[in-house]
């Protein structure tokens, strides 16, 4: 079982962030994310996504954009009550509601507009799972990063910002 309220330390190459993951709203997810990061699978991933005022994503792909295998999708907890506020981490997703594997983001501001509004697959949101409890000066240095195209993908950091690893706090 895990713990209501999991604390993990992400270490990047730009400083390190600490995310408290909350278990009790979002625990389909919350086991999804510790299961990846116990596992390594951050582990040499970068920061692949960058959009400033919006939010910065990772979890999936290496330096040179290739994705890294996944488990199979779960279910979105999109529905939990918890929102994508400053600092609040979400699962990122395809169209399609219950896609989410391994990649994450983390909102740099105030982003209503992905929270769950209906069951409709256009208005079910994003799932929060947790949130930055320390580091968003680091989340805010990831966002001001140049960014490009890289194999196809925009909003890409030139330099890339690599996930060192993700461990759950003693």
């Amino acid at each position: 079982m895990v713990e209501k309220t999991p604390v993990v330390l992400m270490s990047t190459s730009m400083g390190d962030i600490r995310i408290e993951l909350d278990a009790v709203n979002a625990p389909i997810t919350t086991k999804n994310f510790l299961d990846y990061a116990s596992a390594g699978h951050y582990d040499g991933l970068i920061f692949h996504r960058v959009i400033r005022g919006f939010m910065i994503q990772g979890g999936g792909m290496d330096a040179q954009m290739n994705e890294k295998k996944n488990k199979g999708p779960i279910k979105n907890e999109a529905a939990n009550g918890l929102k994508n506020k400053v600092g609040s981490v979400a699962m990122a997703r395809t169209n399609v509601v219950d896609s989410a594997t391994s990649q994450f983001f983390i909102n740099v501001k105030d982003n209503d507009f992905l929270n769950h509004k209906s069951t409709a697959s256009a208005e079910y949101g994003y799932a929060v799972f947790g949130q930055v409890i320390g580091g968003m000066d680091i989340v805010h240095s990831i966002e001001s990063v140049k960014t490009g195209r890289k194999g196809g993908y925009d909003d890409v950091p030139v330099a890339a910002v690599v996930i060192n690893s993700v461990k759950l706090e003693a």
